[in-house]
């Protein structure tokens, strides 16, 4: 990973878990516009694959560094996400310093998309946390490296449809890892928030037989999960839900959720959830090997929603889709046997695949073609 200048320094996010220093992302651009607010970063850390593809990002910052520092690790992991997805692209993310709730206008996106246009396809668009597909459709009018649109624009719709389907078949891998068996009936799952995507696995889990236990900070949603399922389970919050008598823990709020204070507390066998950079740091996840807890790395599982907007740009087909997100099952079971082959946490197993995969294909570029 690097900074602005150019200066590698050590990656402490939720990939490379090896500790080296990180090669440099190709581009980092800052983008502004002081008549309509718009303050965003587009970092593309690799385009060896193709585009980079990955969100935008609307959120809150506390400083310009904090959110750099976001959209480089998230960027990063976009490049191993895809990699590891069979996606012919690279991987970038983009963030907007600002609140949704009152910053967002239709000037502000629109001006937004004008600098995405202006990188000439280097970068593919699509929402994140604060972004949503009709925010999509007002940056598609000033830019053509968008995805994540509405259907009526031809679109892929809300991508946490095919997110959570993903992380439901890496939880049927860990399951089958761990206890031999694809079936997650019984299974006692524990979900630290219900918004788009973990409302959409407990769905997944509640028809498969497992019993669910939930927590949010925002009792809202809640309410909408309960009034679908009555039977879940609910607690107070994120620290009741790790010290619970759980199966498989899934984080699907934000990141960080296990660090040096949860991980030595945390009762399931398995992790297996949608947020991205689940770890605190890479440390983690060695602590959880220790203690024989599972770890299904996050950017494999939650891959089915950029997946979902990916093949927005070959013109969107749900089958389609949806068949090549359940291959999201057979990459993260190799990923636990080459981890178990080579000794090493399935985080750096899943690295390895991802670089060796940006490395053997990503060098055909070398091999000249007549335009």
């Amino acid at each position: 990973m690097t900074d602005v200048f150019g200066l590698p320094h050590k990656d402490s996010g939720p990939v490379g878990t090896t500790g080296s220093t990180q090669p440099r992302h190709e581009q980092v651009v800052f983008c502004s516009d002081e008549r309509s607010g718009l303050y965003a970063i587009i970092a593309i850390y690799s385009t060896a694959l193709g585009p980079g593809l990955g969100g935008t990002r609307f959120y809150p910052y506390e400083s310009e560094q904090a959110a750099l520092a976001d959209v480089l690790n998230l960027s990063r992991a976009m490049a191993y996400k895809n990699a590891l997805a069979g996606l012919d692209l690279g991987g970038a993310k983009a963030v907007i310093i600002g609140d949704p709730e009152t910053d967002k206008s239709e000037a502000l996106l629109r001006a937004y998309g004008r600098f995405v246009q202006s990188l000439g396809g280097r970068y593919y668009t699509a929402c994140d946390v604060g972004t949503y597909s009709e925010d999509m459709d007002v940056i598609a009018r000033e830019c053509a490296y968008v995805t994540g649109r509405s259907p009526e624009y031809g679109g892929a719709g809300d991508s946490s449809i095919l997110t959570a389907f993903g992380v439901f078949q890496g939880m049927r891998a860990a399951v089958r890892h761990r206890y031999g068996t694809t079936s997650l009936a019984g299974k006692r799952v524990g979900i630290e928030g219900v918004g788009k995507v973990g409302a959409r696995l407990v769905d997944h889990l509640i028809e498969e037989g497992a019993e669910v236990v939930i927590c949010d900070v925002n009792e809202q949603a809640i309410d909408r999960v309960r009034r679908r399922h009555p039977a879940v389970e609910v607690v107070g919050d994120a620290a009741e839900l790790i010290t619970a008598d759980l199966d498989i823990y899934a984080p699907c709020a934000l990141g960080g959720s296990l660090n040096d204070e949860t991980a030595p507390r945390l009762r399931a066998k398995i992790v297996c959830g949608a947020a991205n950079n689940q770890l605190a740091h890479p440390g983690v996840e060695k602590q959880l090997a220790e203690r024989g807890i599972l770890y299904a790395p996050d950017y494999v599982v939650n891959a089915g929603g950029v997946i979902q907007v990916a093949d927005e740009i070959h013109g969107f087909d749900m089958a389609r889709a949806r068949a090549k997100a359940s291959k999201i099952f057979d990459t993260t079971l190799r990923i636990f046997e080459l981890a178990a082959e080579e000794g090493v946490p399935p985080g750096v197993a899943a690295d390895r695949l991802a670089e060796r995969r940006m490395s053997e294909v990503g060098r055909l570029r070398g091999i000249w073609l007549r335009s």
